[in-house]
Formats: structure tokens, sequence, C-alpha cells
């Protein structure tokens, strides 16, 4: 969207009703044939805007695309969105934000794309990230944490999102799958991926990245069976901007919360109680090795604690989780 017809948007959105075509002539110093023009490529765009002679314009419709304009009212937050860039399309919405991160972007800054040509979730794994349809977005944090803290951050970001989608899709029965996904009828809803740039003692910044399928109806064919989307669930579609604005809402509130504390334990009981492996049989692949064991918790830093065949209980910092094959479950 131009910067122009973005102004435009914003002067609908902030008077809620009818404005004249007199009124956005004198306030952006055009003709009334540029503004007509500026409005033709906000419905193109997909805003229903209604025209009425005598009356000037009156938006209608949102089209609930993850931008600035539209996110921005729904935001109750101090910084996280406030400097929010909205792409069309981009390789990897967590690349753009390390990026700005090394050129100095603030905390809270959000890079949002319509699609992505090179998404990537855990262990280099590609996120098909068609455009339209879901939510790609990375925000830079700079935590004033030990950077031995940062691991937990996919966790508090999980809650987040967890609280958010459960408020603004009722009946969806989601979980949290430890250490980064977000699981619903047993298939990937989400998945989060989080990266640092550190020296030993200075956390330099973050960038947290998450991956949502909202209104996906479709899915590829490799992913049938494993990923499922907030439409599939719901069987309604979902405006992604409100979802965004509810995320960073929550998102702001439990991480400035964390920062204060030592761990994870103000979360705990959240995680706990939706955790998608609570009690179950696992195999843990890691980058060398397999674990085998039953699920006994979280630990204060989000180390999965597993119960071992011998008793013994081990805290698991990383790794793929797995449930056994004789649950006939991933």
């Amino acid at each position: 969207m131009n910067p122009v017809a973005s102004r435009i948007l914003q002067r609908l959105l902030d008077e809620g009703g009818f404005v004249s075509g007199e009124n956005l002539c004198s306030r952006f110093g055009m003709s009334r044939s540029a503004v007509w023009k500026h409005i033709c490529t906000l419905r193109k765009a997909g805003y229903a805007i209604e025209a009425l002679s005598g009356r000037g314009y009156r938006l209608e419709r949102l089209t609930g695309a993850p931008v600035a304009e539209e996110v921005a009212p729904l935001l109750e937050t101090g910084s996280f969105g406030r400097n929010l860039i909205f792409l069309p399309s981009v390789d990897s919405t967590n690349l753009r934000a390390r990026s700005l991160a090394r050129d100095g972007a603030g905390e809270g800054t959000v890079v949002v794309a319509d699609s992505q040509t090179g998404g990537r979730g855990r262990m280099r794994r590609a996120w098909v990230s068609p455009a339209g349809v879901n939510l790609y977005c990375s925000i830079v944090l700079r935590p004033s944490v030990a950077s031995f803290r940062v691991p937990e951050i996919p966790l508090v970001a999980a809650v987040a999102i967890h609280e958010a989608v459960v408020a603004e899709c009722p009946g969806i029965d989601l979980f949290i799958k430890w250490p980064n996904d977000m699981v619903a009828s047993g298939k990937k809803l989400c998945g989060i991926l989080c990266e640092m740039e550190s020296e030993t003692d200075c956390t330099h910044f973050v960038v947290v990245g998450f991956g949502l399928n909202v209104n996906l109806e479709q899915l590829p064919e490799e992913l049938e069976g494993i990923a499922t989307s907030v439409v599939i669930e719901t069987g309604r579609q979902m405006s992604r901007a409100r979802l965004l604005a509810g995320v960073l809402n929550r998102f702001e509130r439990f991480y400035l919360e964390w920062c204060g504390q030592a761990d994870l334990g103000f979360l705990l009981p959240t995680l706990e109680r939706y955790a998608w492996l609570k009690g179950r049989e696992l195999e843990i692949e890691q980058f060398n090795r397999v674990l085998n064991g039953t699920e006994a918790g979280l630990s204060p830093q989000g180390h999965l604690l597993l119960r071992c065949a011998d008793g013994t209980i081990v805290p698991v910092t990383s790794g793929e989780a797995h449930l056994r094959p004789m649950n006939h479950e991933s």
C-alpha cells in the first residue's frame, strides 16, 4: 500500500463514519480525482469503502491483513508492534528482523509478512508459507537477563500465543508441545523459532519468530495428517490482524514479567495445564542421540523432565519430542 493511501485509510479508521472528499482533499493537499485514485487502490487491497454523493467515503470493512493500520488500533502495548513492518513477501521474517536488530532496531519491533519464500522451523526444517492466509511474524527483543535464560523465551511466547488463539477462536482445543509448538487435534498449528546474538556475558538481541496457520483451508499433501489451521479446526475465517494484536498484547505483558523473575515459575501452571506431552511415553530426538522415557513435567527453567526406565528423572534442555510409536502418534 502506498503511503498516501495508508494515510487516507487511517483517516477513515479514525473517523469511523463518512469523511467528505473535500475534507480529504484539504487534509492531504490533493485533487478529488487523486483522492478517488487512492480510494480505488484501497478497494483493490480488499477494503470495503462506501462512496456516497454529498457525504463522502466510509470504511465498511477491514481486510483482516496484519498491516500496521489494522493492528495498531488493537494494541495495548508500550513497545511491541508499535514499529510494525509489513512485507508482501520476504525470504524469512526472522532473517529480516535479525538484520534490523543489527542495525539498532528497538525492542518490540515487529516484522510480519504476507508470505515467505524461505521460512524455517527448528533444526532448519522448511516452513510452508503461502500468501494471504497465515501469520508469519518475528519480534526483536533486547532482554536484560543472563544469556543462559534466553532458551526460556519460546515458552513465554507459547503461553501468549495460546491465550490469544483461545480467546479469539472460541471452541479450539489447543495445547503447547514442548519446546516450541502449538498442537490442535494432534496436529501442528504453530511453530516458534527463537534466535539470538550474544557474547559470554551479554545478549545483544533475540528474535522470536512464529508461524501460525490461520485461514489455510487446503494443506499441501505432504502436511496432511501432520498440520492444521484455525479455519480447519473451527470452520471460521479469522482476522490475522486481530490475532496478531492479541499475541503482541499478551506477549509483552508476559515478557516484561519474565524479565523481572528468576525463571519461568509464574507460567508453569499454564504450561503444565496445556502440556500436550503430559505424562506420555516419549522419544526425544537430539542431534547425536535419542532419549526414551515418560514426561514428568517441566522445570522452572523450561527443561522437560524425563523419567527414565530406572526411575531417575533427567532434565532435557533441547530436542524434538515424539510420542512413542506404540501410541501411533507423533
